[in-house]
């Protein structure tokens, strides 16, 4: 059987992080959901009405609470025996049903909120996610080719600050930096390929003028999902990354050190 999780067409999960019952975000929550639903079958799991627990503990280990050795094996060894939390069992249901991914967060101190990390720390399980070999080269099956690729994902961000001051001389950073652990780092670690980020700058500004302009232009942009094309990063397996360094050969992109580096060409 194989080990990859073939997603369905048709089906999109929305995962939703926000604590505020009358916020910006739940308000493109509703119009971005009710676009999204007129193409396909959409979940939506909303993380902190749902009391979602962020942070991997002992329980995801099962049987195997208290046993010494890696924490990221010993959860696979659950997983492998079906010893699964029952809340990180229905994102993963869901997740390996879905083609299309939505994350939708605020930016808070440049980061997603805890709620998502602990969402990506305890859902893309070791044996779930990830956590295989590549025959051929013997090399592990990531950045491109972990368990859930074939999948895309939309990232919905909300931030407080202007698009200069998160641009690329922005003080704040630049967000594609500033996500890229999230984008690359776990997304296509697993094999989902990212989008284009989709960002509401001068969130915190914004009247219901404002929010209804955002709400039509999350729609447009959800109804033009099927036709985007993104640029995908580079693959582990395809041989631009040392064997042993696992870093970019030197002959690729000599001198440069940005993140856009790891963009294929």
């Amino acid at each position: 059987m194989s080990a990859f999780h073939e997603p369905t067409p048709g089906r999109a999960h929305w995962v939703y992080t926000h604590p505020q019952r009358d916020s910006l975000n739940r308000h493109l929550l509703r119009a971005g959901t009710a676009a999204l639903s007129e193409r396909y079958e959409v979940t939506v799991s909303d993380l902190y009405a749902e009391g979602f627990a962020p942070a991997l503990g002992e329980r995801d280990l099962g049987s195997l609470s208290g046993s010494p050795g890696n924490l990221a094996e010993l959860a696979g060894e659950a997983y492998a025996r079906g010893e699964v939390e029952s809340d990180v069992r229905r994102e993963q249901e869901r997740l390996a049903a879905a083609e299309l991914l939505v994350l939708q967060f605020p930016l808070w101190w440049y980061g997603p909120p805890a709620m998502v990390k602990g969402w990506l720390d305890r859902v893309l399980q070791t044996g779930f996610a990830q956590g295989e070999f590549d025959e051929t080269t013997g090399l592990p099956r990531r950045y491109g080719d972990g368990r859930l690729m074939g999948r895309k994902a939309l990232v919905i961000v909300t931030a407080g600050d202007d698009q200069r001051t998160l641009g690329p001389r922005g003080v704040s950073g630049d967000l594609e930096s500033l996500l890229f652990p999230l984008t690359h780092g776990a997304l296509w670690y697993v094999g989902i390929e990212a989008l284009d980020l989709h960002v509401v700058y001068d969130a915190d500004g914004l009247d219901e003028a404002g929010r209804r302009q955002q709400a039509e232009r999350l729609t447009e942009r959800i109804t033009g999902l099927p036709d985007e094309r993104n640029r995908p990063y580079r693959r582990l397996l395809d041989g631009d990354y040392g064997r042993d360094t696992r870093a970019l050969h030197e002959d690729v992109h000599p001198g440069r050190t940005d993140l856009a580096i790891h963009y294929r060409d």
